[in-house]
C-alpha cells in the first residue's frame, strides 16, 4: 500500500499574542507538524462536513473497553461527552470545544468512525480532511489501527477573531505509537512513531455550533 505523510505550513494570522503562546509550547518540546494522517495512495476533501454535529453512536452502556491489538479493533470505545462550556462562544468554549473536537479525532483513530469528527470539520480544512479521509481507507477491507492515542495538554486562545472569521487556539498534540493491522494479525504498514507537536486549530460559531475550518503545524 502506497502511504503519505500530509504536512501543511502554519502562517500566523492574529499577531504577536499567537506567537508568544506559541513559542511557550515550542519550548516546552513541541515539534512541528500535526496528528499522524495514517496515510492512503491519496485522498480527497470530504464534501459531507456539516457544522452542526449529528447523532453521537452510543456504546453498550454495560460493555467493557478493550484497546485494539494484533487480534482485533477496539471495542465498546467511551463516546466524548460535549461539556456544557463548549456550547457558548467564550473562550472557555473554544479552548472545550477544542479538546473535544481532538477526543472524537481520537475515536475515530479508535473505531473508524469519522461521522462525528466529519460533522464538526469544515471541508475547507484539508489536513483535517486527509487524516479522516485515511482513517477511512485504513479501516476498509478489516483493517483496524492501534495506538495512535491523542490527547492535548494544552489549548489556549486569545479569543479574537481575525479577519477571516476565525479564533486561532494554540495547542499541543500528543500522540502515541500507532500501529497498522490487516485480518489475520499481521501489520500492512509500518508503525507510526509517537509525537508531539504544536499546531493551530482555526474555529468559528455559528448557528449555535463550534466548527473547525482548518489545522496548521507550528514551524
Amino acid at each position: 500500500m502506497t502511504s503519505r505523510n500530509v504536512r501543511t505550513s502554519f502562517c500566523p494570522r492574529s499577531g504577536a499574542a499567537v506567537l508568544v503562546v506559541a513559542g511557550a509550547l515550542l519550548m516546552a518540546g513541541c515539534s512541528g507538524g500535526a496528528p499522524a494522517d495514517p496515510g492512503t495512495g491519496s485522498a480527497t476533501p470530504s464534501q459531507s462536513a456539516s457544522p452542526s454535529v449529528s447523532p453521537t453512536p452510543t456504546p453498550t452502556p454495560s460493555a467493557v473497553y478493550k484497546p485494539a491489538d494484533a487480534s482485533g479493533p477496539a471495542q465498546n470505545v467511551p463516546v466524548p461527552v460535549l461539556p456544557e462550556v463548549a456550547k457558548t462562544e467564550t473562550k472557555e468554549g473554544a479552548e472545550a470545544f477544542t479538546k473535544y473536537w481532538f477526543e472524537h479525532l481520537n475515536y475515530a483513530y479508535q473505531t473508524g468512525n469519522v461521522s462525528t469528527v466529519q460533522a464538526m470539520t469544515s471541508p475547507d480544512c484539508e489536513y483535517c480532511n486527509n487524516i479522516i479521509n485515511s482513517l477511512t481507507t485504513n479501516y476498509q477491507d478489516g483493517r483496524w489501527l492501534a495506538g495512535g492515542r491523542l490527547t492535548v495538554p494544552a489549548a489556549t486562545t486569545t479569543f479574537e477573531k481575525s479577519s477571516d472569521g476565525n479564533y486561532q487556539v494554540v495547542i499541543q498534540v500528543l500522540q502515541d505509537t500507532l500501529t497498522y493491522y490487516q485480518p489475520g494479525g499481521g501489520e500492512f504498514r509500518q508503525a507510526t512513531k509517537p509525537s508531539n507537536t504544536g499546531n493551530v486549530l482555526l474555529v468559528d460559531f455559528a448557528e449555535s455550533n463550534w466548527r473547525v475550518n482548518g489545522l496548521h503545524p507550528l514551524r
